[in-house]
């Protein structure tokens, strides 16, 4: 059984809602719609060039439903999905997790750089991603 195998399909649908819902988290900091489509484009690159059980993870499979509310909604929603994630990994693939937690926080700085640079909304979104994730850096 390889270690993609190994995750249940609950788990791997927290490993993506959580992803997303990293990026949904930093998008909606500073909302617009010409924002949003570049910011869409910059994170599906980071999870495209993401490799192993994390590639696996994020690029099959039916999208995550991510909650449509305001950014204090989401991050209701984002940061416990992400410490979920963290934890699952720790128990299941713990050497997928630094792989992961490069890949979301990769993909939260291209969307959040993606239209106009990194604002001040942006900025603390990334610090809670961050955070949620167990990296200070």
């Amino acid at each position: 059984m390889t270690v993609a195998e190994s995750l249940t399909d609950d788990e791997r649908m927290t490993l993506k809602a959580a992803a997303f819902g990293a990026v949904f988290l930093v998008s909606s900091a500073e909302p617009g719609l010409l924002s949003m489509v570049k910011e869409s484009f910059a994170a599906s690159d980071a999870f495209a060039g993401s490799t192993g059980l994390v590639n696996a993870v994020l690029t099959t499979g039916d999208l995550p439903r991510l909650g449509q509310g305001t950014p204090d909604e989401v991050e209701r929603e984002a940061l416990p999905a992400l410490r979920r994630a963290v934890e699952i990994l720790r128990a299941k693939a713990p050497g997928e997790l630094d792989n992961y937690r490069d890949t979301v926080v990769t993909a939260a700085l291209r969307t959040a750089g993606a239209a106009e640079g990194v604002d001040a909304p942006e900025a603390a979104a990334l610090s809670k991603v961050r955070s949620a994730l167990g990296r200070g850096d």
